[in-house]
């Protein structure tokens, strides 16, 4: 996977210098780069079982104490691996911003290996029944998730996207544009905000011998709207494993639509922003959720 650039002086030796100063009992073990797509982290492994990660942009600060504070409280309630808190770093040594050491969690992204189609499946029940958990999850103080609200808070965003990619060919104007419609005119949620994950795209997701086995990157993590979540039926999934999946979330056909119109939403601004080179994984990340979202609304 394509590393993205990082601010001057994020690298290896820096991670050294923190974790020497801040974490003693820890120095000395090796620190390897950890190659990511990701815009707002980058990820260093630390020995063999930890991993360091640091903001790579100011906007990304705010994630390190929400994933301090919240992750503790979620990992033991849900049946997939998830990040575990092992150190807050704060600012030293030339880099201003808090950061983290977790856990390390093996296995493999879902964008690097994909899993084959048994193994779709068998990811359908699982995260699905990973969601279904995390819904259940007590809320009280929790934050409200940027992805949280209605589907159709980026409209303007989205309909460029449409008029830009229809434009040069990569999609259909006519179709995108009616299944965003379709989207933007689904009920809107009216039950209380329930846990998210937020970023659900396969990058986020690990697997291990043909099986998701963990979620990583809860940055923006969070309360709200949980049909921003279902886009992994469309990022990640197949019209095959599909069905599988809603039915372990156990979700209604509102909720669905706006999932699907959070599957469109990401992926045409997506595409649309990092198209052309910026950022090549997430550009075909978003032109596949765009285009998955699109057949299957003319298929509903």
């Amino acid at each position: 996977m394509k590393r993205q650039p990082g601010p001057a002086g994020l690298g290896e030796s820096l991670v050294e210098r923190l974790v020497e100063a801040q974490f003693p009992q820890w120095a000395g073990l090796p620190v390897r780069e950890v190659p990511s797509a990701g815009t707002d982290n980058a990820m260093y492994r630390l020995g063999e079982d930890m991993a360091v990660r640091l903001p790579r942009v100011p906007d990304a600060a705010g994630q390190v104490g929400v994933e301090q504070r919240w992750l503790p409280h979620l990992a033991p309630r849900l049946p997939l691996e998830v990040p575990v808190p092992l150190g807050h770093g704060a600012p030293a040594a030339g880099y201003g911003s808090a950061w983290s050491v977790y856990r390390w969690l093996d296995g493999e992204n879902l964008y690097d290996r994909p899993l084959p189609e048994r193994g779709l499946h068998d990811a359908a029940d699982r995260l699905g029944a990973f969601l279904a958990a995390l819904h259940r999850i007590d809320t009280a103080g929790a934050p409200r998730s940027c992805r949280g609200g209605p589907v159709d808070t980026a409209d303007a965003e989205v309909r460029a996207a449409i008029r830009d990619l229809g434009a040069d060919g990569t999609h259909d104007a006519e179709a995108a544009t009616a299944a965003w419609e379709a989207a933007v005119r689904a009920p809107r949620w009216r039950g209380a905000p329930v846990w998210l994950h937020g970023d659900l795209l396969p990058g986020n997701l690990l697997g291990r011998r043909g099986r998701l086995t963990a979620v990583i990157d809860f940055g923006l993590v969070g309360v709200g709207d949980p049909a921003c979540d279902l886009m992994a039926a469309w990022t990640v999934l197949t019209v095959e494993s599909r069905e599988a999946f809603r039915a372990a979330v156990g979700v209604d056909d509102a909720t669905w639509a706006r999932g699907r119109g959070w599957a469109l939403r990401f992926g045409l601004t997506a595409e649309h922003h990092y198209r052309g080179g910026l950022n090549p994984v997430l550009a075909d990340v978003g032109h596949r959720a765009a285009a998955e979202a699109i057949a299957d609304h003319h298929r509903s």
